[in-house]
Formats: C-alpha cells, structure tokens, sequence
C-alpha cells in the first residue's frame, strides 16, 4: 500500500509535489501499489521513488525524472515517458506494452522480463533512446519501435526482438545469446519493408543495400587487400615497407600487421581475420620468427595464395616444405637485393599470386 501522505501529496499536482521534494530532500516517496493510472505526472520528480506494482497505465510520465526509481511489475502500459530520465530504474518485469518512451534515457536500466512490445524506443532528431549498457534480457520487445535506438552494450539475452524496427539504429557490443530476432525491420517507415533475422548485421545490410560507397569498400576488401606477413627489425622493416609502397602505386590496399606489440591480444585470431579478407597474401621468410606459426594456422583453413619471398643465401625455415602441400601456397621468390625485389615484385610475386587467386576464385 502506498504511504497516504506522499500519494495525497501526488495528487495535489506536479508544481506542488516538486516544491515538496525540493524541500524534503531526504524522504523517499513511498508510492507502492498506488493507482495512478492517466494521471498528469509530466516533469513530475520521482527521482528513487518506491513504485513497485503501481498502476501507471495511460499516465502521462514526458520529462519526468524517474532516476534510481523503483518500478518492478509497474503497469505502465500506453505510458507516455516521452524524454523521461529512467538511468538506472528498476523496471523488472513492467508492463510497458505500447508506451511511448521516445528519447527517453534508460541508461543502465533493470529491464529484466519487462513487457515492451509495441512500445516506441524510438529518438528524434539527434536525440536517442539510450539504453547503453541497459539490462533487457528476457524481456519481450516485440514490434516495438527501436528506430535511431542507441544499443552499446545492452543485454538482449533471451529477449524477443521479432518483428522490431530497427532502422538507424547503432548497435555496438550486445548481449543476443538466445534472444528471438527474426523479421527486424531495417527500412524507414515510408519505404517498402525489408526485414532481417540478425540485430548486429541489420545496419550494415542497409548501409550496404543504400550506400555506393560502402560497396565499393566492400569491394576492395574483396579484391585489393593484400596482407604483408614479416619481421619488424629495423633491416626487415624497410624491405616491407618498400613492398607496401610498391602495393600501393598498383592499387592494391596493403596490410601490414606487427606481432610484436599487441601482446594481450589473440594474434591467431586477428591474422586469421586479415588473412580471409586478403585477396593474397605476401610472406617474408627471410628472417620469419611468428610467420611460420602464423602461416601454420592460416594455410590449412584459409584458400588464400601465398607468395613468400626469399632473400637469396637464406634457406626457408624447415616446416614450410609441409605447407606446399596446399597448391595455393606458391613456390618462394628468391631476391638479390630489395631493389630487385621491387623491380620484378609485379613479374615474381604480384603476377604469380593474381593467377592463382582468380584459379581459386570458384573453390
């Protein structure tokens, strides 16, 4: 039951119950159970008020600071949270089907097993309905309204997404194990429907479908990376370095990765990474330290050539006979000095390794 003083207090109006708050700082509004269904509460100060289980439904809530409340299995159904402050609210298992929270904050909020379907999440102009690091799991969104919705780090798990709109929104480090994502609206309201079953790929599929020029880097992932595998000692480095310029004066978008700085981060799985979206790749085996494990893991799995080059007098290290075994791994090109390297780089090690990528073109 709610406290009789704090609810009387409610009904008195907004400009009256924010001149109260104002000067009892230290009490929290006790408004459990309360009916307060179609109420006029907009800008009202709620701030870490007790509404568990209070009847919110219809109620006019825009602009009102909601921050810290506590409104777990609230019935807030066709609300109106227009703009409303609800960082850090305690929502579990609220009732929010179709309310309007557009550019509302809901930053870090309990969303666990609340209603939302049909609810607007929506933002307008350059404002957002941010629910950065917002917990949502279970909950049900479907058909609600996440168009321009601001997803950084937002748990999703087991929560159903089917059937939102989702056009423009940002979605960045999400939580989707096990959540429901079929049908997701990636297009404006006004344009014929095109719909998806992945939220974190939704923005890219449009961007892709409505953007010349994310095709066209598309496309130069695809045919113009080539990934420089080598040491970076002060000798070795000037002979990549002259390979990636000479890469660059072809049209090509040269990769160079160095192994041996990030040494925090899984350099298998990045170079694996790189290595798939090569169009070729160029190993120098001159002085290899990582690139024999490196190739060890990216030949097996990944049908990418591979044109290692060879300074002359230096022999290849011993494991790499095994790898000729995979015929997209080309014979080495033995060199004389880097300045030959360059000048027959397009004949010995370019040419080589475009035949045999557009060989493995169907595989």
């Amino acid at each position: 039951m709610p406290n009789p003083e704090h609810l009387a207090k409610l009904k008195e109006g907004v400009k009256a119950w924010n001149e109260w708050r104002n000067v009892n700082t230290e009490v929290r509004p006790d408004l459990n159970g309360a009916d307060l269904k179609r109420a006029n509460l907009v800008e009202a100060n709620l701030r870490k008020a007790n509404l568990i289980e209070a009847d919110l439904s219809e109620t006019n809530l825009s602009g009102a600071n909601l921050a810290g409340a506590h409104l777990m299995y609230a019935v807030l159904e066709r609300a109106d949270l227009t703009e409303a402050y609800l960082f850090r609210v305690n929502l579990r298992g609220a009732d929010l089907r179709a309310a309007n929270l557009r550019e509302a904050n809901l930053g870090k909020a309990n969303l666990i097993e609340a209603n939302l379907s049909e609810a607007n999440l929506s933002r307008a102009v350059l404002n957002e309905a941010n629910l950065s690091e917002t917990n949502l799991s279970r909950a049900v969104l479907s058909r609600a309204n996440l168009t321009r919705a601001l997803l950084v780090a937002t748990n999703l798990k087991a929560a159903d997404l089917t059937g939102c709109s989702v056009y423009g929104g940002s979605v960045w480090n999400v939580t989707l194990d096990g959540a429901k994502q079929s049908d997701l609206i990636i297009t404006p309201e006004e344009e014929p429907a095109i719909q998806v079953d992945n939220l974190e790929v939704a923005q890219f599929i449009y961007l892709l479908l409505n953007n010349a020029r994310i095709r066209h880097v598309i496309d130069t992932i695809t045919s113009k990376v080539v990934l420089i595998l080598g040491r970076f000692t002060a000798d070795r480095k000037v002979v990549l370095d002259a390979i990636r310029e000479e890469l660059r004066k072809r049209d090509y978008v040269p990769v160079l990765f160095d192994f041996d700085k990030p040494d925090s981060k899984n350099l298998t799985g990045t170079i694996t990474t790189l290595a798939k979206m090569a169009r070729f790749i160029i190993a120098d085996l001159t002085d290899p330290s990582s690139v024999p494990h490196e190739l060890a893991m990216i030949v097996p799995t990944t049908k990418v050539p591979v044109q290692a080059v060879l300074l002359a007098g230096h022999r290849e290290y011993s494991m790499f006979a095994d790898l000729k075994d995979y015929h997209w791994v080309l014979e080495p090109y033995q060199y004389k000095s880097p300045e030959l390297l360059i000048d027959q780089l397009n004949e010995h090690v370019i040419a080589p390794a475009e035949a045999k990528a557009k060989q493995l073109r169907p595989e």
